[in-house]
């Protein structure tokens, strides 16, 4: 059998071979692509959270200058709301009654001053707060 064609059973099994191999690298390569999106998605996020947190302090640290910076203290709460920040800041002016100093002299006019700032992260409320005190006639003449 001269110019008869003879197909070798080893080179079918090769070519399946081909196919398999393929197929399995096609699903390692998809299982590691979803894990390297999945680790980009949650340094996005934990970004997103620093920035987010680094947003609220700015904006306490603002309050409570403004705050500081009023020439007359009165006691109670004033209430902001930033709609564009989706946050609400509360500011609130105490009077302190009993503070000492080292020596046990009474602070006559001191106030405690408290920024706090009400948030959503995703589906979370959050809270934070900046509190300080102030000498009540610090500017006034």
């Amino acid at each position: 059998m001269r110019g008869a064609l003879i197909i070798h059973p080893a080179k079918r099994r090769q070519s399946g071979y081909l196919l398999l191999e393929v197929v399995l690298a096609m699903g390692l390569f998809a299982l590691a692509a979803t894990g390297f999106t999945r680790a980009l998605q949650s340094a996005a996020d934990a970004s997103d959270m620093a920035a987010r947190e680094m947003q609220v302090t700015r904006i306490l640290q603002s309050s409570l200058d403004e705050a500081l910076s009023l020439p007359v203290l009165e006691e109670g709460e004033t209430t902001e709301d930033l709609e564009e920040r989706e946050m609400r800041i509360v500011t609130n002016f105490e009077r302190i009654e009993d503070l000492e100093n080292q020596q046990g002299q009474l602070l006559q006019d001191m106030w405690r001053i408290t920024v706090t700032a009400y948030f959503r992260q995703g589906t979370v409320e959050l809270t934070r707060s900046a509190t300080t005190w102030r000498y009540g006639r610090l500017y006034q003449p």
